[in-house]
């Protein structure tokens, strides 16, 4: 009995041994490839060159309507009367090359209240659609050179990159929003009413207290500005530059410098994700898609 009882016993300590002799298991790691997309810009289709210096582009979400505003002539603060405001279909074609004609050097567009405004050297014009023609003309005091422009629940906001201003207009009055942003020129208004410009500084956003705060710093001296989302944002420089930008990257989706074409006031059809670059003295319209 004790001798059986000593084998037993031996043999569960062989048996504690060799699992304690055991190698221990190792887990398999599996490392999560995560693909990052870099954001890109395609060509679908540019207009005919009959566009004379456009520089800005509207797109219009309720008709799909697409607006360009000719300086038409050499300088974008002469008055000269030159100035008209064109119309493209989404494929490119041109609708209208007059739809509005008489202006002097129309930059910046927005659609606010079934009425389409334009800034026009130190004048908001407004437009009636709907019989497409110019029914009232707001002097802007003090104004030199208003640039870009943005809606946002009735009230349309323009910029004077002259003299560092942003303006806003309601009901038939203008006032100032902000004071001391050089060289003044992209304004967007996010969903929440957010106002976001590009200025020297960079791409910036006002404070609900009316202070800014500049969002990326290295997207500077911009003049088109789109907001994505999500923190994201699309600007362009005049020379020739399109940029993909949040608050901490930014990514040159085109350079045309080399080209001669200027990529001024950018439009953006956002559900369809595209990209209208007005081109300035190549008198014409270009189109991409937009992928990110």
């Amino acid at each position: 009995m004790k001798s059986i009882m000593k084998l037993s016993l031996m043999g569960l300590a062989a048996t504690l041994i060799l699992v304690s002799c055991s190698p221990p298991k190792t887990e398999e790691v599996v490392e999560e490839v995560v693909e990052v997309k870099i954001p890109s810009l395609t060509l679908l289709w540019e207009t005919a060159d009959s566009l004379m210096t456009n520089e800005s582009v509207l797109f219009d979400e309720a008709s799909g309507t697409i607006y360009v505003a000719n300086i038409e002539g050499q300088d974008p603060s002469e008055k000269d009367g030159k100035g008209s405001i064109a119309t493209l279909s989404k494929d490119g074609k041109i609708i209208n090359p007059a739809w509005i004609s008489g202006l002097n050097a129309p930059k910046g567009m927005a659609i606010s209240n079934g009425k389409f405004y334009v800034t026009d050297i130190d004048e908001l014009v407004e437009i009636d659609i709907a019989t497409s023609k110019i029914s009232k003309k707001w002097k802007v005091d003090g104004a030199q050179f208003l640039n870009d422009a943005a809606s946002h629940n009735g009230t349309v906001y323009f910029t004077d990159m002259a003299t560092g201003k942003v303006h806003s207009f309601l009901d038939g009055t203008i006032a100032t929003v902000s004071e001391g942003n050089k060289s003044i020129n992209g304004i967007a208004v996010g969903a929440d009413g957010t106002i976001y410009g590009l200025d020297e500084s960079g791409l910036k956003m006002w404070n609900a207290d009316g202070t800014a705060t500049v969002v990326n710093a290295n997207v500077s001296g911009g003049d088109g500005l789109v907001i994505l989302g999500d923190g994201n944002f699309v600007a362009s420089k005049w020379p020739g530059e399109i940029w993909f930008a949040n608050d901490s990257t930014q990514t040159l989706m085109l350079d045309t410098k080399a080209a001669e074409s200027n990529t001024a006031d950018i439009g953006y059809n956002a559900a369809e994700k595209i990209i209208y670059v007005p081109t300035f003295f190549k008198n014409k319209v270009a189109a991409y898609k937009l992928d990110y």
